[in-house]
């Protein structure tokens, strides 16, 4: 991924026709515009600055150097008046979504030293560097006119954290559109017979996000597995029992077959620079993919705590959602709802099979199954709760016309009993009640699978959702 590293496009704008008038004015616009570069770079170390854009020439030469570094993103910052002859140029040739910043240089004009300048020129220039503000009418208009689709932040340029932390949102937002864009998904075995929610149209999910798709097979894995020594073996049942609490009834013999299996999966993941994974496997007697099959959570489990998401039940869509979350810091683990609990408001959710172990609350448990429900074979699981306070659960959605779309809700995982099965169990309560959660959710016709992860992030999701032109619909 460092040969795609993110770039941020940044210019701003004045009217060449004021710095003759007006001394000083140009460069105080300039040293505002560095201000906005230095702390976007706080944020994206690689900033494409374009500079104060102040003629229609040097318009087209900011349109083309944005296209030529391939930045992902503008930031448009607003320091006074401009006409908007001087912006379209730029982001027509870009093409890349632009952030119009509305920032004055303080909280307000100092009136009384302003009104107390004898010198009216002075005053005026004095103003013009106050007004970013005045300009932006005309520039939404031309873009709306023009077809071309603009978000705007309006604040100060110093001590207003507010205002920062929209912008650190945006840019946030954007290097995930940028990850999934370049990311490649693993896709092993095939999908779960008659759970027809889960079936996606793969060329859709390019569409939406961009990145590549791996058509991968079991005896892929196998053969991995049988070039695995058995230091490698021996090094990674250390790991198992530094990371995991491993249970006093799991056998030596499941955890090296589990390890085995782990250490094959990374060079998979290696040989096809996985970034995310779906799998599942029925099982059709063939021994060696099964028992790959059967030992594959806890390496999975492992990978999706190091950014390299994976969903079973070849849950396609989730996969995409668990990438969204783990590459906005906020984890992403496969869930589904288990139960609910009206007499405590709450909605019991989680999986088997891997748990994004990063966000348990404490050491994940590793305990041996005899039987995986509605799975082939037995082997060793994961056991974990989310780490109780603030969640966000998120769900691609593919809907009756194949366009994909966001499902996002803010909730609190709470204390109290769950289910102690070997999986991942959570309860979860929501402001608007666990039975309208149900209801409001269901009713925009989701698989019965998400991602869950810590923090409330909507905000961040909607951005997400505004770069990628996709819808997002917020439960609570």
């Amino acid at each position: 991924m460092k040969k795609y590293e993110m770039k941020i496009g940044l210019f701003g704008i004045g009217l060449d026709t004021y710095w003759p008038q007006f001394e000083g004015l140009k460069e105080r616009l300039e040293a505002y515009l560095q201000q906005v570069q230095n702390q976007l770079q706080s944020i994206n170390p690689h900033i494409v600055n374009a500079g104060l854009v102040d003629t229609t020439d040097k318009a087209f030469e900011a349109g083309k150097l944005f296209k030529t570094e391939d930045v992902d993103l503008i930031f448009l910052y607003v320091t006074t008046y401009a006409l908007s002859s001087t912006v379209l140029p730029v982001v027509q040739r870009a093409k890349v979504p632009v952030i119009i910043l509305n920032l004055a240089p303080g909280s307000s004009i100092d009136y009384a030293s302003f009104n107390a300048m004898t010198d009216r020129t002075k005053m005026t220039g004095e103003w013009l560097a106050y007004c970013s503000a005045c300009p932006v009418p005309e520039i939404a208009n031309v873009f709306k006119r023009a077809a071309i689709k603009f978000h705007q932040v309006t604040g100060m340029l110093n001590n207003d954290p507010e205002c920062w932390n929209e912008i650190t949102g945006w840019v946030e937002a954007a290097r995930v559109a940028h990850t999934m864009f370049y990311n490649r998904m693993g896709c092993m075995g095939h999908y779960y017979s008659g759970m027809l929610d889960i079936y996606t149209d793969l060329t859709q999910q390019y569409a939406h996000f961009g990145g590549h798709i791996e058509l991968l097979e079991v005896e892929e894995l196998v053969a991995h597995r049988k070039n695995v020594t058995e230091k490698e073996a021996i090094e990674r049942v250390a790991l198992f029992q530094q990371i995991f609490d491993v249970q006093p009834d799991c056998s030596g013999a499941e955890l090296t077959n589990a390890a085995v299996t782990s250490v094959a999966l990374e060079k998979l993941v290696a040989q096809y620079q996985l970034g995310s994974m779906a799998y599942y496997y029925k099982g059709s007697g063939n021994l060696e993919n099964e028992n790959a099959i059967a030992s594959i959570i806890l390496g999975n489990s492992l990978l999706t705590a190091n950014g390299i998401p994976v969903a079973g039940e070849y849950e396609i869509k989730n996969a995409q959602a668990m990438k969204i979350m783990d590459s906005f810091g906020a984890g992403g683990s496969f869930t589904e709802y288990y139960a609910m609990d009206f007499k405590d408001d709450v909605v019991l959710m989680g999986h088997d099979g891997p748990g994004h172990i990063a966000i348990a609350e404490g050491k994940t448990k590793v305990r041996p199954l005899g039987v995986y429900h509605g799975k082939v074979g037995s082997g060793l699981s994961v056991e974990m709760s989310v780490k109780k306070g603030p969640v966000t659960l998120l769900s691609v959605v593919e809907s009756g016309n194949g366009k994909l779309m966001l499902l996002v809700a803010e909730g609190t995982s709470v204390e109290g009993p769950v289910l102690q099965i070997g999986n991942t169990n959570s309860r979860y309560k929501f402001a608007i009640g666990a039975r309208k959660f149900v209801n409001d959710w269901n009713s925009h016709g989701p698989a019965h699978h998400c991602a869950v992860g810590i923090g409330h992030i909507s905000s961040k999701i909607e951005k997400l959702g505004a770069l990628l032109n996709m819808e997002v619909i917020k439960v609570c």
